[in-house]
């Protein structure tokens, strides 16, 4: 992609992928992505777990599959879970702020690098809101006091549709002083 904002056009929630599976150096490419990502004081909060074994992402798709509206996820090919991890502050930092201040804005923050490099390859993405941690984090050996950042579906899109966004007007969220 050569224009950032014509990949942020790209980008947009996938509810249905295609039966191509997702290539390891692809999902390697979106967790980099991930692992660049700026953080508050340069604490880095997060590790990654990627689902490829399609047995475990078929496990995996089940957990959130609870409401009508997640009968897509079984379509999905692959997962990246971001989880929060204890964030280190150099001690002249940390005699200010809570260690994990910015902890939760730096996962948004590598779930949207994980995001958008998917959509740079042509792979679609969904940041999925309902699922069962529990289940998860057994399926996962990931202790349970973990914090999730986020769960993310990843596969081929089922159909090449941009959908026009829906966005409030720029000079309706915007004020320059």
């Amino acid at each position: 992609m050569d224009d950032f904002l014509e990949l942020c056009q790209l980008r947009q929630r996938c509810r249905g992928f295609s039966e191509q599976l997702v290539e390891h150096d692809k999902l390697v490419q979106c967790v980099e992505a991930g692992r660049l990502t700026h953080s508050g004081c340069n604490a880095q909060p997060w590790s990654f777990v990627v689902v490829e074994n399609q047995d475990m992402v078929s496990q995996i798709a089940l957990c959130g599959q609870q409401l009508k509206q997640n009968s897509w996820l079984g379509t999905a090919k692959a997962f990246i879970i971001v989880l929060e991890e204890h964030a280190v502050l150099s001690p002249v930092i940390s005699c200010f702020l809570d260690s994990q201040y910015y902890a939760k804005g730096d996962l948004g923050a590598a779930t949207a690098y994980i995001c958008l490099e998917a959509a740079a390859q042509g792979l679609g993405s969904c940041i999925i809101g309902v699922y069962d941690r529990k289940k998860i984090s057994e399926l996962l050996n990931i202790p349970a006091e973990k914090q999730f950042g986020s769960v993310i579906a990843l596969g081929y899109p089922s159909n090449d549709i941009i959908r026009q966004k829906k966005r409030k007007a720029f000079e309706d969220i915007v004020r320059f002083v």
